[in-house]
């Protein structure tokens, strides 16, 4: 599936929204592409705990929300969502990011829920990126 949303072009598979989990983490990764500060903090615990490889480990609600907005900066022009995977507690997204300064990233962040049910908010997320 291609849309382009806020200028920005989304791909992703169509089978995202085969299940609840897959059209949450859809649309969370949409929201870091968009800098929807807001989206982004209703989907993640109290306590979130971000761990960002080779980088930094970012814990609590407020620390979170201090970080993504630094991402501010970054205009994404593209997202692609390679693969949605959830079971249980935990999932992963992998995919690639363009931004309008003509970088590219790979990505990949796997994540664990407070539980297995779909209303279960995000306990915490572990980031991979590459610039290719």
């Amino acid at each position: 599936m291609k849309k382009i949303n806020n200028d920005v072009v989304i791909h992703c598979q169509e089978d995202c929204e085969n299940s609840p989990r897959k059209a949450l983490l859809k649309e969370f990764n949409i929201a870091f592409a968009h800098n929807s500060l807001e989206y982004i903090l209703d989907q993640v615990s109290d306590d979130i705990s971000w761990f960002i490889a080779g980088e930094v480990e970012i814990k609590g609600i407020q620390n979170f929300k201090e970080n993504i907005q630094k991402m501010e900066y970054v205009k994404v022009s593209e997202l692609v969502i390679h693969h949605i995977i959830t079971h249980g507690k935990t999932a992963a997204v992998n995919g690639r990011i363009k931004t309008e300064n003509k970088r590219t990233y790979e990505f990949c962040d796997v994540y664990l829920f407070m539980g297995a049910g779909k209303n279960s908010k995000i306990k915490e997320m572990t980031s991979y990126e590459i610039e290719t």
